[in-house]
């Protein structure tokens, strides 16, 4: 079984990218947010009650449950292709955290890794029309070097895991362009 890890900058339109491919393709995956099998796990634990105590773990209680969450999801893929639906590199006031370090891509052991990009121009009116969501606030020149960074972590995780890297590139207008390059790379 496969399992594929998708990432992106928030606002990049991952997820739409993401459930339009799979409208294309016959073979079945199962789409699992990380960040819930994170929770899961840490809740199992009893270390926390809600999703928003997670950052205030300690590093150490933090890693374990990342490396469980990272376990329950290799289990689900010993039955199923699993999309892991994460992020590269997470925006900090203290800089950028991996979101796949090293202890979690040995539970995982990807075979592709996505990156889906678009224009800063393009992310920044996504996030400010998306009424949805509340995203910290980022310049052009922000969202690039988070994407840039993006990248950069998705070669080093692929550079641990042997997985292969594809970045789709989601455009204004061109969403059917993305999903059709995203379905390529997942059949």
């Amino acid at each position: 079984m496969k399992v594929v890890v998708i990432t992106g900058t928030p606002g990049v339109g991952k997820s739409t990218v993401l459930q339009k491919a799979l409208e294309e393709i016959e073979e079945e995956y199962m789409i699992v947010n990380f960040g819930d099998a994170m929770l899961e796990a840490a809740l199992e634990r009893g270390v926390v009650n809600n999703r928003d105590e997670m950052r205030r773990l300690d590093p150490h209680v933090q890693r374990d449950i990342q490396r469980l969450g990272g376990r329950k999801i290799a289990e689900i893929a010993k039955t199923k292709n699993v999309i892991v639906d994460t992020h590269a590199t997470i925006k900090t006031s203290k800089g950028y955290l991996p979101g796949l370090p090293v202890w979690v891509l040995e539970e995982l052991n990807p075979s592709i890794i996505v990156v889906v990009e678009a224009d800063s121009m393009e992310i920044s009116g996504r996030r400010s029309s998306d009424e949805t969501r509340k995203r910290d606030r980022e310049d052009t020149m922000e969202i690039e070097e988070h994407q840039l960074l993006n990248k950069a972590a998705a070669i080093a995780y692929a550079v641990y895991s042997g997985a292969t890297v594809a970045v789709i590139e989601n455009h204004d207008e061109g969403l059917l362009e993305a999903a059709k390059n995203l379905a390529a790379v997942l059949r």
